[in-house]
């Protein structure tokens, strides 16, 4: 019995071509291209041009809350990037780059899957091209430039050690650097203090990277950076230790989106990578402007279920760069409405109507929020040999009721071809012109008032409960002023609500703010709610124990 081969199987066996071809094919002479070997290359801030950016599509692909039975988002990016150029249309793919610490965790790659990924599947799903090591390197050194600091009798800022808010950043998941102490083994080491690591994905160096719009602004945001407070209660800032130059330094080739390709031989491009968990879990501005610079329609996607990604997709990120998505997908499976609807893992696979009823809430609930901003989504059913008629024919009838259009996808099985019905629906939406995007909330409101819309909006939740840890920081954050910033919640994933075991679609619960982070140079604050890791552990089997390579160079076990 023949089985479905794996997705780093199909990416190895499929034809690639040499990246001035891809790049040929959306109107980029070779000699523009920044060179990674034959298969990726950088592209040069100047292709952006904003004229062409205006009159071209954007089409935001997100999903309902993840589950443990999977959904497909990017897959479904991919697949409709496919799926248009099958049609006829020219669509370019925006994308984040993977991060190693799920890569190597629990959660796997983000190149895509089956016949809908990105290539060289390998290349993208470990060191890329460098971004996420100078992204690193920028983090780090500002964190060195304040020890220094620290130790420096000559030149000291009189930086309070207890203050001090910024923390080193390394791209793996490592539970034990969580909480450290630095500065031991006597004077010429430095002043001893409480520190640690985030992973990079959820530094804010990435977060400023993918909100700035030309070099200029990355600069003016990496001086705006908190470091902490002096003893007497000064806020000092980056720009304080004079550390924007070196740090932009080392952002000089990291800013440049960089140039893949898909399967079926399409540009794709990708760049920046923030979780959507804890950060605003989107690409760049600029890699999704040199999409639409490109290209007739840009597919992009944000991290996790749209009461997280998709939110801060069109609160933040939209509204920095005054971008007006055309259109909206919304990914469901049947084994993720299953779970939401209460099977357990060993049950995903097995058609059940009564489950799928009561897990469709939750695709309600997510409907709903896409179109209290403006969006008419379309529903796309990743599709799975195990699904049954008459469970995509309820989804699809349970749609109908919300006048939004329901289409199956088996774009990874069949790539393209297997998406054409998605891309048409997509085509045809944006041609009625059924979306009118408008953010959910004006940045102008108080911190209290912004947090309380996307709770009572989009969570649907009854309202905010303040622990008085986060009382005293809010009271904080407005003497900075950073109280017009738009609000970056940092929630579970894995349900509407703070708690991560309600699945569904919750009712009857308030959410609690146990404290406030800020990032002044990205530009937002953001509100804690419940035991939110920056740096993941892995898990007890992580998939970095099976993966390899042999004496050839051909690398197994990626996903």
């Amino acid at each position: 019995m023949s089985t479905f081969p794996s997705d780093l199987e199909i990416a190895q066996r499929a034809p690639i071509k040499h990246i001035r071809d891809i790049a040929s094919k959306i109107g980029i002479d070779k000699e523009e291209l920044e060179y990674y070997g034959k298969h990726k290359a950088k592209l040069p801030l100047h292709l952006i041009n904003e004229e062409k950016a205006a009159k071209s599509h954007l089409i935001l692909v997100t999903a309902i809350t993840p589950t443990p039975a999977g959904e497909g988002k990017t897959t479904m990016t991919i697949g409709l990037t496919e799926g248009l150029n099958h049609i006829g249309k020219n669509a370019i793919a925006v994308l984040r780059e993977p991060s190693l610490g799920p890569v190597f965790g629990m959660k796997g790659g983000a190149a895509g899957g089956g016949y809908a990924q990105v290539i060289p599947m390998e290349d993208i799903n470990l060191h890329f091209t460098g971004d996420f090591a100078a992204i690193e390197k920028a983090n780090n050194l500002l964190s060195a430039l304040i020890d220094n600091n620290l130790q420096n009798k000559k030149f000291s800022l009189n930086i309070d050690p207890r203050t001090i808010a910024w923390k080193r950043v390394m791209d793996m998941n490592d539970r034990a650097l969580r909480n450290i102490v630095i500065g031991l083994g006597g004077s010429n080491n430095g002043i001893p203090r409480e520190d640690g690591f985030n992973i990079t994905p959820a530094s804010e160096v990435m977060a400023i990277l993918c909100l700035s719009q030309n070099f200029d602004e990355l600069k003016q945001r990496l001086g705006n950076i908190y470091v902490g407070s002096t003893f007497d209660g000064k806020p000092i800032f980056a720009r304080d230790l004079k550390a924007v130059g070196s740090m932009a330094v080392l952002l000089k080739d990291a800013i440049k989106p960089n140039l893949v390709q898909t399967l079926e031989g399409n540009a794709a491009i990708l760049h920046g990578g923030p979780f959507a968990s804890i950060a605003q879990g989107t690409n760049t501005i600029l890699a999704t402007r040199m999409g639409l610079s490109l290209a007739a329609y840009a597919v992009t996607e944000a991290g996790f279920g749209a009461d997280l990604g998709a939110e801060k997709f069109f609160d933040i990120k939209c509204v920095t760069a005054g971008f007006k998505p055309s259109a909206a997908v919304l990914v469901a499976t049947l084994r993720a409405l299953r779970h939401h609807g209460g099977a357990k893992k060993e049950e995903y696979s097995t058609p059940d109507l009564a489950k799928v009823e009561k897990g469709l809430a939750n695709l309600e609930k997510h409907i709903e929020n896409m179109q209290q901003f403006g969006m008419k989504p379309v529903v796309a059913i990743n599709y799975f040999p195990t699904d049954s008629e008459e469970e995509i024919q309820m989804i699809k009838d349970r749609c109908a009721k919300f006048g939004v259009a329901c289409v199956v996808s088996k774009a990874h099985a069949l790539g393209g071809a297997g998406s054409a019905d998605l891309a048409k629906a997509i085509v045809d939406s944006i041609e009625k012109k059924e979306s009118n995007f408008h953010q959910l909330y004006d940045w102008k409101i108080s911190i209290e008032e912004k947090i309380e819309k996307i709770a009572t909006n989009i969570y649907g939740a009854d309202g905010v409960e303040y622990s008085s840890k986060a009382r005293t920081q809010l009271k904080r954050i407005k003497e900075l002023g950073f109280d017009a910033f738009p609000v970056c919640m940092a929630k579970t994933q894995k349900s509407l609500s703070d708690n991560e075991k309600k699945f569904g679609r919750p009712t009857g619960f308030n959410i609690t703010v146990r404290e406030f982070e800020f990032a002044s140079g990205a530009g937002f604050v953001i509100p804690v709610l419940g035991d939110m890791m920056r740096m993941p552990g892995l898990p007890n089997i992580p998939s970095a124990e099976a993966i390899d390579i042999d004496s050839d160079g051909k690398i197994t076990g990626l996903f």
